[in-house]
């Protein structure tokens, strides 16, 4: 049984990152060295003398779209709402249906408006998600984000000091492509060009999978999936070439670094399930026998979260000396910055 206890930490208000470091690849990086049991303090640019020669990176490039928008309620308030992009289910009836959660109560067959004038109907709600038909493409919704929309913060951002068009750039990878995400693949908003360079001249490649980062994951651990050893579901892809060349590297003998858990979670189920597309609900927790994964590249996560026990089962994996509470208490009396827009941990 899973110990949730064994997850919670205490951390300082102040170490958790407001914004991101400047730029981005100045952030700190802890190297943890689970052979040697030996803790390593150095900035993220200098990632390339911590990798071994004969491996190569996986990274995360889904693309997070501006979710959050204010909108009218038919009565003339307010509300705010979170858009979950992924969720859209085409209906061959009426329009199409997409999930969103919101910040007040709204009735089941309201409608809500964008400052445009279009708008959606609410027709149904499970617990917090609300069910929402709109009548116009699934572009044009998009459309509606990006105009009016601000970037889906967690909430322990709220104090950020960024405005919103500083967010559009600063909460999202310089790689982002697929459109999709609720929130960011955190571990990846560290590289920079500069970093790309240093790893190239080592010939340490990189290739991209995809997968949409959901609300859940910032979500607490709860007892029901606890109970069905499962977690929220979300939508992963790993395009063919890209697949033929991971196996080849592999079977090359070389190591693969994943940058971030949504990119563990990628590989993990696309070996657990051999398919390279669809929706995961992987809970990765100790005990856990890794199938492709080598080394880590990972920020710090929020107490009790399904990522810390991710990091966790990664550490026992490697039959590390240290458990992960330790890591991170030696992160904090060192003032690494937390979260999102805080520092990054490699474990090789």
């Amino acid at each position: 049984m899973v110990n949730l206890h064994a997850y919670n930490y205490s951390l300082p208000e102040e170490s958790i990152a407001l914004r991101p470091a400047t730029p981005r690849d100045a952030s700190k990086l802890l190297v943890y060295d689970t052979a040697r049991d030996s803790v390593v303090f150095d900035r993220f640019y200098n990632l390339d003398r911590y990798l071994p020669t004969d491996s190569f990176l996986v990274l995360n490039n889904t693309k997070v779209l501006p979710a959050r928008v204010k909108m009218k309620k038919e009565t003339g308030g307010k509300v705010v709402t979170l858009f979950l992009p992924l969720s859209v289910i085409p209906s061959p009836v009426e329009g199409s249906v997409i999930s969103a959660l919101a910040d007040r109560k709204i009735e089941v067959g309201q409608k809500l408006f964008f400052e445009s004038g279009d708008f959606v109907k609410v027709i149904g709600q499970k617990e917090h998600i609300f069910e929402l038909e709109f009548n116009i493409s699934r572009e044009r919704l998009y459309q509606l984000l990006k105009k009016y929309g601000s970037m889906p913060v967690p909430l322990y951002l709220k104090r950020t000091p960024l405005k919103r068009n500083q967010l559009l750039k600063k909460y999202q990878t310089i790689f982002a492509k697929h459109e999709g995400s609720s929130a960011a693949p955190t571990a990846s908003l560290h590289f920079t060009d500069r970093v790309f360079n240093k790893l190239r001249k080592k010939n340490i490649k990189k290739y991209f999978v995809t997968l949409h980062v959901g609300l859940g994951t910032f979500a607490p651990i709860t007892d029901e999936n606890l109970k069905t050893k499962k977690l929220h579901e979300e939508y992963f892809e790993i395009d063919q070439p890209v697949l033929q060349s991971i196996e080849k590297a592999k079977k090359e003998g070389k190591k693969l670094v994943a940058v971030g858990t949504t990119v563990v979670r990628t590989l993990e189920s696309l070996a657990r399930d051999s398919s390279p597309s669809g929706k995961t609900d992987l809970f990765i927790y100790p005990p856990y026998s890794f199938k492709t994964v080598d080394n880590l590249i990972t920020n710090f996560h929020l107490p009790k979260s399904s990522l810390m026990m991710l990091v966790e089962a990664f550490l026992q994996y490697k039959k590390s000396k240290r458990r992960l509470f330790e890591l991170y208490n030696i992160a904090i009396k060192n003032n690494f910055r937390f979260y999102s827009f805080g520092d990054a941990m490699l474990i090789v």
